[in-house]
């Protein structure tokens, strides 16, 4: 996916979110040699670490999450949280999108 898409399918999540009353607290942040996290936000005092995944087809989006990804993204949050000294209740999300549905799986799990 080009970088326009995937910069197009985090802004439409972003907004997903903040109609759900969440707050966006940083977006895009890298964590050197661990990874990326598209999105953090909080809702009801929890931290939601957010993976945006878009395709054309749910199921493609979908099987784009793999365990190899989970991991960096679970690494990239403790990395987080470490660094900002939050102790804190969190939880890590995938937001799917395909076209203009848009699908918040809360709470995934290795």
């Amino acid at each position: 996916m080009s970088r326009q898409k995937g910069d197009e399918a985090e802004k439409k999540a972003i907004s997903f979110l903040e109609d759900l009353d969440y707050k966006i607290i940083e977006q895009n942040f890298y964590a050197k040699k661990l990874g990326e996290i598209d999105i953090i936000a909080t809702k009801n005092n929890i931290y939601h670490f957010c993976e945006v995944k878009s395709a054309n087809d749910y199921e493609v989006a979908v099987n784009n999450i793999t365990p190899s990804k989970l991991s960096k993204i679970k690494r990239s949050t403790e990395y987080y949280l470490q660094i900002k000294k939050l102790d804190v209740a969190y939880c890590i999300d995938v937001i799917i999108v395909v076209d203009n549905q848009i699908e918040l799986l809360e709470n995934i799990t290795l």
